[in-house]
């Protein structure tokens, strides 16, 4: 049986919202050439480098939720869940606290905390995820 895939269910958090609410930043080309990179070296297994360029993106923008959460997830890569749990509570406090990428926010701290054996804080967390939802106005 294959192991937890914790980045999996965060993506998967995130995909599955769909709040009314989706709040997408406007990007910086020099961020998002770091950001695409970053990505790359991920999908081809190079977590440190993609840890380098990620924090070299930072440096250009350093309160930026989705580069914050996109660093969250390369620490849970490289098994660094302190400082996962950390980017991601401070991307959830900078972001929109609606929408997808609060829902992957709450998700990584669930994923923390159950790591860390705390099951009052997997629970408050999964609470959290819910919370990212905001229901649309019916419309007849």
């Amino acid at each position: 049986m294959p192991a937890h895939d914790m980045i999996a269910a965060i993506r998967a958090a995130g995909a599955r919202e769909q709040s009314v609410i989706d709040v997408a930043p406007l990007r910086d080309p020099g961020v998002t050439a770091w950001q695409d990179a970053a990505q790359a070296d991920e999908r081809a297994g190079r977590y440190t480098d993609a840890a380098a360029k990620l924090d070299e993106a930072l440096k250009l923008n350093p309160d930026s939720p989705d580069l914050l959460q996109d660093r969250a997830e390369v620490a849970i890569r490289l098994h660094d869940y302190a400082t996962a749990e950390r980017l991601a509570r401070r991307s959830w406090s900078l972001g929109p606290q609606l929408g997808p990428l609060c829902a992957r926010n709450w998700q990584t701290i669930a994923e923390m905390r159950l790591q860390a054996g705390d099951e009052a804080g997997v629970a408050a967390a999964r609470k959290g995820v819910k919370d990212c939802h905001k229901e649309g106005v019916p419309r007849y």
